[in-house]
């Protein structure tokens, strides 16, 4: 039946510039006339401009080539089928602008909008500065090495030679888009090792470029064409990766001493800077408690489990070049993870809670070293110090970690969504 009401173009397209995906999707599959005032909205791309997060994930239990959308909004789980190689073979370093950023079983990464089925492929792995391609006598690469030195430092004179899908544990830490390649121009930053490093590349780049001397670094922030880095003492440094020659500057000094909390950087909703401090438990078993002594001769590794215990927000004030403790979020509300670290405010997204972070499971040490080890996900409340889960029971695999993801429907069908 293709019946419906004759409501004119110009006022579906209104209408549905505000819905949610699901939503969305679900209008553009009504009828010939709603079909087109979908097709026509997210061709121009003109949706929604901001939908809410939501949790993409693996589940063993649907095809390898299949991804899990969990909608916080609606409580509710939707599948999507991406692009070969299927998304249950690949890591997942990165999530912006409605992309991931994927490693392959190659070691190889990609750009993929899991909404449209869209997929770019970035330079090769081999064009890292640390990483050189072996060859078999056919000439074909086999393996990598992988060299250990930094802009400061030589780790060792002799490299890792790691099989192709065995270099991305150890190389890739993070990565992060600029802007949505969609709409054009782009760069993508990776935080990569030895020592947590920065490569760069352009959209059509054929290799890396690095961006030597300095490591350590923990998270990315892109913010008036200027890429935002943060180290895991707190420093801040500024690079402006269009300019003819990229330099570093130092915008914020260091904020601590000594690495005992992982650090992100988020631009507030009122253009703040915030600098965001997570701590965690010390690794212990499910069924442990954690004042059980000797945990660490006993622990059984498949029972290993990651929990973060606080959460502590900074505003940065760029002209002290210091910090200060904020003692509420207020409205607004932040997303942590492997995804660009993000704040929202609740007035827009009323499913979301104020005061609260949503978090995903980023530690490096724990989610390479325990990839069947149950991950660190849910809500912290930051006024008494408290998480709750995301849904239960757990919809996702452990591994590859669940991500945050603002679904993109720039140039989506419903084809992808049948």
């Amino acid at each position: 039946m293709d019946e419906s009401p004759d409501v004119p173009q110009d006022i579906l397209r209104c209408i549905f510039a505000i819905l949610e995906i699901p939503d969305l999707v679900r209008a553009g599959s009504v009828c010939s006339s709603w079909r087109a005032a979908y097709t026509s909205l997210c061709s121009t791309g003109n949706c929604k401009l901001q939908q809410t997060p939501c949790l993409l994930y693996t589940s063993e239990s649907t095809d390898a080539r299949e991804a899990g959308l969990y909608s916080i909004t609606e409580k509710k789980a939707y599948t999507l089928t991406l692009p070969d190689p299927p998304i249950r073979s690949r890591y997942i370093i990165g999530s912006s602008y409605g992309w991931i950023i994927t490693a392959d079983e190659r070691s190889e990464l990609h750009l993929v909008n899991p909404i449209t089925g869209e997929q770019i492929a970035l330079p090769s792995v081999t064009t890292i500065e640390q990483v050189k391609p072996v060859f078999d006598d056919e000439g074909a690469v086999c393996s990598y090495e992988y060299w250990w030195y930094t802009g400061k430092d030589v780790i060792s004179n002799t490299p890792s030679v790691f099989p192709l899908s065995e270099l991305r544990d150890f190389l890739f830490y993070k990565a992060f888009l600029s802007s949505d390649p969609s709409t054009g121009g782009y760069f993508v930053v990776l935080i990569h090792n030895p020592h947590s490093q920065l490569s760069f590349a352009r959209a059509g780049d054929d290799k890396w470029t690095w961006l030597p001397p300095c490591s350590y670094y923990e998270d990315c922030l892109f913010k008036e064409g200027l890429l935002y880095a943060s180290t895991t003492i707190g420093e801040i440094h500024t690079f402006n990766l269009g300019a003819p020659a990229v330099t570093r500057k130092v915008f914020l000094n260091k904020t601590k001493d000594i690495y005992c909390e992982r650090i992100y950087i988020v631009q507030g909703s009122g253009g703040e800077m915030l600098q965001i401090w997570r701590s965690d438990a010390e690794p212990r078993g499910e069924d442990e408690d954690e004042t059980d002594s000797d945990l660490e001769l006993e622990l059984d590794d498949d029972k290993v489990v990651d929990k973060t215990t606080a959460i502590t927000v900074y505003e940065v004030e760029p002209a002290s070049k210091r910090i200060e403790k904020i003692s509420s979020l207020g409205q607004n509300v932040l997303f942590l993870g492997h995804n660009q670290s993000l704040c929202l405010h609740a007035e827009e997204y009323p499913q979301l809670k104020g005061n609260h972070v949503y978090f995903t499971d980023d530690d490096f040490l724990y989610t390479t070293g325990f990839k069947n080890n149950r991950r660190d996900i849910g809500v912290f409340d930051l006024e008494n110090n408290s998480s709750e889960e995301i849904t239960t029971p757990q919809l996702w695999s452990n591994w590859p970690t669940p991500v945050w993801l603002i679904p993109n429907p720039r140039r989506m069908s419903l084809a992808t969504h049948s």
